[in-house]
């Protein structure tokens, strides 16, 4: 008999344990039912999010041969910091060229400044000239006036008066070849004032030129744009790179790290700009970053894509839709563990004092 009583005692154990197990997975699931139906009630989730940060391609301005990469994959680098250099010497002997060509229009520049002050003084040396044959003139004028009067008065012979007039021919003559000078002397000034225009422009033009190919010196010379992370490097020493090329990426750690998290279009109406937002990644469930949404997309994330749904073809399905926020994350604390692309999970409570969702 004591056998039998040992398997009445071993099966009642087992049905207390088991009623206690049961009793505890139904206190389990009614906590979970619970603590998510005061969720639902109280706060806006959703786990369709990511971490954003800016990623920006590394591009050379300007192609050669490349004769040294400073920097690997994951580097931390700051803004100035020397990424890759690019022999320069091509580009440093056009950029002598071009100064030479600024150079030698200099010169011209000169040249013609010097002929400028040559025709200036050539000018006022014939305005002396003239001053003097007026003088001359005005004086045989005087002289032929008063044989005039003289060859009037049968004092004077027809001779006289004839050599006086040709004398005061050949004064007025010669005064009106010293003004034709003077106005030519003039207009040659006025050509070298256009020359020096034309060759100031040039100047200017090559001037510029010249700065250009300097820019192109200062180019072979990449730098880090700001402060980052260097994400994946695809270039070495000794390879041949082409303007444009992208040489790598670099993840921007100088703005703020966001968080752009799709809710569904039913949820829209508890959201609001400046709201305060709990993000915890899967990567980290033990913490919680603090943010706020900055920005709710206009749109839903389908109609930007590159082939939107079309619901008039006959064969409509009702789906609930999804619409980007943009959650910018608190500076204080630790963001930069946060990569981007990692997965989040967003929430919201509802029911805060904020602005308009619009």
């Amino acid at each position: 008999m004591k056998p039998k009583s040992r398997w009445f005692l071993t099966d009642a154990n087992l049905t207390t344990v088991t009623n206690w197990l049961a009793v505890f997975v139904l206190c389990a699931l009614l906590f979970w039912a619970g603590s998510t139906l005061w969720m639902r009630l109280h706060y806006v989730y959703t786990n369709d999010a990511q971490i954003t940060r800016y990623i920006n391609p590394i591009i050379s301005r300007v192609g050669g041969y490349v004769v040294s990469v400073d920097y690997h994959d994951h580097q931390m680098v700051k803004r100035g910091d020397t990424l890759l250099i690019i022999d320069n010497r091509e580009y440093k002997y056009e950029a002598d060229q071009a100064n030479a060509s600024v150079y030698k229009e200099h010169a011209e520049m000169n040249v013609l400044s010097s002929q400028k002050q040559i025709l200036i003084e050539e000018h006022e040396a014939l305005k002396k000239s003239i001053a003097a044959n007026e003088a001359r003139v005005k004086k045989q004028q005087l002289e032929f006036d008063r044989y005039q009067y003289l060859y009037e008065e049968r004092s004077a012979t027809a001779q006289q008066l004839e050599e006086v007039k040709a004398t005061l021919d050949i004064y007025r003559s010669e005064l009106a070849a010293l003004e034709h000078k003077l106005e030519a002397s003039q207009e040659r000034v006025h050509d070298v004032e256009v020359q020096k225009t034309v060759v100031t422009a040039e100047k200017n033009r090559l001037s510029a030129a010249a700065g250009r190919k300097h820019l192109d010196v200062g180019y072979t010379i990449v730098r880090a744009p700001y402060d980052g992370m260097i994400g994946k490097r695809s270039i070495e020493e000794g390879q041949m790179i082409n303007a444009g090329e992208v040489l790598g990426f670099i993840v921007n750690t100088e703005t703020p790290t966001w968080v752009t998290a799709n809710f569904k279009e039913t949820q829209l109406r508890y959201l609001h700009i400046h709201d305060q937002v709990e993000v915890i990644a899967d990567a980290y469930p033990g913490r919680v970053f603090k943010g706020k949404i900055i920005s709710i997309s206009p749109a839903t994330g389908s109609s930007f894509s590159l082939l939107p749904p079309d619901n008039a073809t006959g064969n409509f399905v009702k789906i609930v839709q999804r619409v980007p926020v943009r959650i910018e994350l608190d500076k204080k604390q630790d963001e930069r563990v946060l990569r981007s692309g990692m997965n989040v999970n967003v929430s919201i409570a509802k029911h805060q004092n904020s602005e308009s969702n619009i």
